[in-house]
C-alpha cells in the first residue's frame, strides 16, 4: 500500500480549493455513536512512512490476541447514519477475531473535503465524498491508493466504467465507488410522447408545440449545456499542469452552439430552475424536462400512470448532423484516510461498505443508484424508472472530476446569452467563453 504525506501546506491548499459541482447534496455536523465487537487473535498489513517519504509495505500488528482495540472513525451524511450503523455491525460480524470500535460521524459527502482539511490526522479513517473532490484529495496526499489485488479485481470487474473513471486519477484508483446516481436524463409525459418521439429533440419540440406544451431544459446552467458540446466531440479536461483545457470554440463547438440556438428559439422551449420544472409538470404545461433523480418523486406523483423517463435525446447540430446528447455523471466514493492508524482494516471496511450486498441495501433504504453492475441490474433497481433512465444515459456520460472552477460561470453566461436571444456573433461568443474558461 502507498500513501502520500499530508503537509500543513497541502492541507491549507485543500481547504482553499473550490471546485463547482451540480446536482449533488450533503450534510455536515458532529459525531455520532461508538460501537465495538468481540476480539481474538488478528494481524493485518499496515503501511507507514516518514514525512514526505514513500510508504513501507512491512506488516505491523493491528489487533493482537490480547484484545487490542482497532478504532475506526467513519463519516457519512445525516440521512445515512442508521444505515451505516447496520452496515458496520455486519462488518464486525465478519471479523469475530478482531476487536473493532467503530465511531460514526455526520459529515456529508460534499463537506468531506472541507472537514478533512481542518485536521487530517483527526479526520475519519473512512469517509464518503463526491467524486469532484478526488483531485484535491489526491493532490493533498489525503488518500491511500487502492492497490490491493482483490480490491482492484472487484472494482475492475464489478463496478461500472463511469464510476471507475470517477475514482481514477493519473492511472491509479484512489477510492471505492459507492453510488452512480448523480447525473441527468429526460423525464416525459407518455400521454404526449411515445418512445420514438423522445429519441429526437426536433420531434419532441414539434409535437410539444402542436399540443401547446413545453420541453424544459436549464440551458443557462453549465452542468446541462455541456451536453451539446461534449456530445458533439468537445473536450473539457485538465492538462498535466492543472490548467483547464476546452475546445468548445472549434468547428464542432460552433455546430453544437448553433444546435443549442435552434433549440432555445423554438416556441416549445422553456428554461428555469427545478421549481419551474416541477410546477410545469404539475400544471401540465411541461411535457418533458431534463433533470435528475432528486426530482423523481415529485414528477412521478404529478404524472401518475403517464410517468416515464429515458436517456437524453439526439439533437441537430448546425451542420445538420444528428448527435446524441452527452451528460456529466457524478458518483459518490469511499476514501481511506492516508493518516489512518489501521489502513488495512479501513480498506476492509471501505470494501464492505461498497460491496454488492450493501449497494443493494443502500438502494432498498434510500433509492440510491448503485455503482455495482450486478446491483444496478437487479429487478428492483431496473423497475425504478428514474434510475433505469440514468443507467441508460450513463453510456453517454463523462465524469466531471476534470472540470475546474473556471468553467462554470463562463458556461452559464454563454447559455444565458442564447436564452435571451441576444447572442450575436456565436463564434465570438464561443471564443470569449473558452478564453475565460482556460485563463
Amino acid at each position: 500500500m502507498k500513501k502520500k504525506a499530508v503537509s500543513l501546506v497541502t492541507a491549507a491548499v485543500l481547504a482553499l480549493s473550490l471546485v463547482a459541482c451540480g446536482g449533488s447534496g450533503g450534510n455536515s455536523g458532529g459525531a455520532a455513536s461508538t460501537t465495538s465487537g468481540g476480539a481474538t487473535e488478528a494481524a493485518s498489513t499496515a503501511a507507514s512512512e516518514s514525512a514526505g517519504g514513500e510508504a513501507s509495505t512491512e506488516a505491523e500488528p493491528a489487533g493482537e490476541a490480547s484484545g487490542d482495540v482497532i478504532a475506526l472513525k467513519v463519516w457519512g451524511p445525516q440521512e445515512e447514519q442508521e444505515l451505516l450503523q447496520e452496515m458496520t455491525e455486519s462488518f464486525k460480524a465478519q471479523y469475530p477475531d478482531k476487536n473493532f470500535a467503530i465511531e460514526l460521524g455526520v459529515v456529508g459527502e460534499n463537506d468531506a473535503r472541507t472537514r478533512y482539511s481542518e485536521d487530517p490526522a483527526a479526520a475519519a479513517d473512512v469517509f464518503a465524498f463526491a467524486n469532484d473532490q478526488l483531485r484535491d484529495f489526491v493532490n493533498a496526499g489525503g488518500l491511500y491508493e487502492v492497490e490491493r489485488p482483490d480490491d482492484l479485481a472487484y472494482i475492475n470487474s464489478e463496478i461500472n466504467g463511469l464510476a471507475i473513471d470517477s475514482a481514477t486519477l493519473d492511472g491509479a484508483i484512489w477510492a471505492y465507488p459507492e453510488t452512480a446516481d448523480n447525473g441527468y436524463f429526460l423525464y416525459y409525459d407518455s400521454s404526449v410522447f411515445d418512445a420514438a418521439d423522445v429519441d429526437d429533440l426536433d420531434s419532441m419540440l414539434a409535437k410539444a408545440d402542436a399540443a401547446g406544451k413545453k420541453v424544459f431544459m436549464d440551458v443557462s446552467n453549465g452542468w446541462y449545456i455541456a451536453s451539446f458540446f461534449i456530445g458533439n466531440g468537445g473536450t473539457l479536461a485538465l492538462s498535466e499542469s492543472g490548467a483547464q483545457v476546452c475546445d468548445f470554440n472549434n468547428e464542432k463547438g460552433l455546430a453544437a452552439a448553433q444546435g443549442i440556438q435552434t433549440f432555445v428559439e423554438s416556441p416549445a422551449f422553456l428554461t428555469g430552475d427545478d421549481s419551474v420544472l416541477i410546477a410545469g409538470i404539475q400544471d401540465g404545461s411541461i411535457a418533458a424536462g431534463v433533470s435528475g433523480t432528486w426530482n423523481a418523486e415529485a414528477i412521478s406523483e404529478a404524472l401518475g400512470e403517464n410517468y416515464a423517463a429515458t436517456k437524453l435525446p439526439k439533437f441537430t447540430t448546425g451542420d445538420g448532423s444528428k448527435v446524441q446528447m452527452a451528460s456529466f455523471g457524478g458518483t459518490k466514493l469511499i476514501g481511506v484516510n492516508s493518516q489512518s492508524a489501521h489502513p488495512a482494516e479501513a480498506m476492509d471496511l471501505a470494501m464492505w461498505l461498497t460491496n454488492e450486498e450493501n449497494q443493494v441495501r443502500r438502494f432498498e433504504v434510500r433509492q440510491i443508484g448503485p455503482a455495482n453492475i450486478k446491483a444496478a441490474s437487479s429487478d428492483a433497481v431496473k423497475a425504478n424508472i428514474a434510475l433505469a433512465a440514468l443507467a441508460e444515459q450513463s453510456m453517454y456520460a463523462v465524469s466531471q472530476k476534470d472540470v475546474g472552477g473556471n468553467y462554470w460561470t463562463p458556461a452559464e453566461a454563454f447559455g444565458t446569452a442564447l436564452e435571451s436571444g441576444e447572442a450575436g456573433d456565436l463564434q465570438q461568443l464561443l471564443d470569449d467563453m473558452v478564453e475565460q474558461i482556460t485563463q
